[in-house]
């Protein structure tokens, strides 16, 4: 008997898993589908991204619903347009013998009223992003009054990106006797009142502990100067010649700035976040899948439709900053039984974030060292070596042999390979041969820290039409953090002096590393003053870094978002506005 036929499920489903090659279920299918079939119960299943969810749920949603009614019996809600479909596809492909059978996607991007009349025409399962399921809803487009079945995948993600106010009114329109099922990753707090308030009595499958990581991903971290981060990503990408790796920046801004950079010094990379339009993102990913780009820089939420089995390194670039995030990000990669790599790009100041991570997945992290450029160097030499080994030969070259052999002749074999490598070889050598070494020590440094927080300085002050209120307001608004985490703000004449706890450090730096305002430059630095108030930051020029006290004839004000003339800094929201925003249009 096939391992998937002794679930119980129907011989439709099992030739369609014949057919794609499945021999074997996972774990949390094998837990799962059981339950699932068998049993109207509402569930909760916990396991890593890459663990076969989609099956776990999907095979018995196909068993279970009515393919001969054209009533939608069966939601799934997921938190992105990638995942959904994604999904979708999966599903089909799942009950492809399953005649009368339909499944839709319902997604921002695409059009409501095409979307609209694929329902119409009958569809017995809707996998949808909340916010365009929402949109439906409110246009009287879609009826889910009559579903038998909910499934909430990535129920962590979803709340994370704010729709839990979606999620509680999509489920209102529900009956209540349904099934609900709720697959995540991890469990924090704001699932656990989901399944409380949504759920009765649920059973709960566990694959692994929870919030922890896949046991095939091994977990590194590197302590470098923020100004090195990228230096440091580059040596990274060199040490490992066949990396196929996914990228992971907190910010669109910084993802698309990472990819431009990398492209630029001749990587294959790709970025990919929610200002790319949907065939933008199409095409990134396609062209990953096939490994035209190895390099993929992306946001977190984009990433979410990521189901690629074959990267072989997660590269944190930054932290994110949820910490259960993490798991997520590294579940790209350790998929479908293949090992991988999760990589920490950390400054000194992020240290003890290693620490809170640890304890989420339950897994160490192994300290490492950014290679030098005499490491890597060695590391391409063999590389190009094994690659040689292991090429075919072309014999299209076989009569132009006695030419290239009249050309060679003086040169001995051992001649040969050191002129043949030195031609391939030059460009890493010539880049490497004076690295400085990147790391950090855990005892290096001076973070000019003070119990825990951290005084800058900032070239803008009275004249500009600060005063200590409107500065804090300013930089609460800009670095999105709440007043307890901003102190002793102290605005002079044409500069200030502000504080912020230490493990805002890095996010405060990188923000302002080119922010401007109307045009003008805002600077940010790490100040060595002693943060009394009164005190001045002395400069040998007498200046104020670099404007030097000239009155501004603009007419600046501080007030008002109109101050902010560059892209990314006009998308500077305040947490809350920033998900509402995510949850309406449902674009990232």
């Amino acid at each position: 008997m096939n391992k998937f036929e002794a679930l119980g499920l129907g011989d439709a489903i099992v030739k369609a898993v014949n057919e794609m090659g499945f021999e074997t279920p996972s774990e949390v299918q094998e837990k799962a589908i059981p339950i699932l079939l068998n049993e109207d119960t509402d569930i909760v299943a916990l396991a890593q991204t890459g663990t076969g969810k989609t099956a776990a749920f999907g095979f018995p949603l196909i068993e279970k619903v009515d393919s001969s009614s054209r009533i939608t019996q069966g939601l799934i809600l997921s938190p992105t347009r990638e995942l959904c479909l994604q999904i979708t596809n999966e599903l089909k492909n799942y009950s492809k013998f399953v005649p009368g059978l339909h499944t839709v996607a319902i997604y921002g991007g695409a059009s409501i009223t095409d979307q609209a009349k694929q329902i119409k025409r009958g569809a017995q399962i809707v996998v949808a992003t909340p916010g365009r399921m929402q949109d439906m809803i409110n246009r009287k487009m879609v009826d889910i009054t009559n579903i038998g079945y909910c499934v909430l995948d990535e129920a962590d993600e979803m709340l994370n990106m704010g729709f839990y106010e979606d999620i509680n009114s999509i489920l209102s329109h529900t009956p209540n006797e349904k099934s609900t099922w709720l697959f995540s990753a991890t469990m924090p707090k704001e699932v656990s009142t989901i399944a409380k308030r949504f759920m009765h009595e649920p059973v709960e499958i566990t694959v692994g502990h929870k919030n922890t990581g896949s046991k095939n991903v091994s977990h590194e971290y590197y302590v470098v100067n923020s100004r090195d981060r990228y230096a440091a990503l580059k040596r990274l990408a060199d040490a490992n010649p066949d990396i196929f790796s996914v990228i992971f920046c907190r910010t669109k801004r910084d993802t698309q700035k990472v990819a431009e950079n990398l492209i630029e010094d001749g990587y294959n990379a790709a970025a990919l976040h929610g200002d790319l339009s949907q065939n933008q993102r199409d095409l990134v990913m396609k062209s990953f899948r096939n490994r035209q780009i190895q390099m993929l820089v992306a946001t977190d939420v984009a990433a979410r439709g990521i189901d690629v089995d074959d990267v072989t390194h997660v590269i944190n670039y930054q932290l994110p900053d949820e910490i259960e995030t993490y798991t997520h990000r590294s579940g790209r990669t350790g998929r479908a039984g293949k090992s991988g790599v999760s990589m920490v790009i950390v400054s000194k100041s992020e240290i003890r974030k290693i620490k809170s991570v640890e304890r989420i997945i339950k897994k160490s992290f192994e300290k490492k060292e950014i290679p030098s450029g005499e490491e890597i160097c060695q590391v391409q030499l063999f590389h190009l070596a094994n690659d040689i080994r292991k090429a075919e030969i072309n014999h299209e070259i076989d009569s132009y042999l006695p030419s290239i052999n009249e050309v060679l002749k003086e040169f001995s074999k051992e001649e040969l390979i050191k002129k043949f490598f030195s031609v391939e070889f030059s460009r890493f050598h010539n880049y490497y041969k004076k690295a400085r070494d990147l790391n950090v020590s855990n005892e290096q440094g001076n973070d000019y820290s003070n119990n825990g927080s951290t005084r800058y300085f900032i070239n803008v002050g009275e004249k500009d039409g600060f005063d200590w209120m409107t500065l804090k307001d300013f930089l609460k608004e800009v670095l999105e953090i709440g007043s307890d985490s901003l102190s002793r703000v102290d605005v002079k004449e044409s500069f200030s002096f502000f504080n912020t706890s230490t493990e805002h450090q890095e996010r405060v730096l990188q923000i302002f590393e080119d922010f401007r305002m109307e045009g003008r430059k805002v600077n940010v630095e790490i100040s060595k003053d002693s943060g009394r108030r009164g005190g001045g930051r002395r400069r040998r020029d007498g200046g104020d870094n670099g404007f030097k006290g000239k009155r501004r004839s603009d007419g600046f004000k501080p007030k008002g978002r109109k101050r902010f003339d560059n892209k990314d800094n006009k998308g500077n929201e305040s947490g809350n506005r920033r998900r509402d925003r995510r949850k309406r249009s449902d674009r990232r």
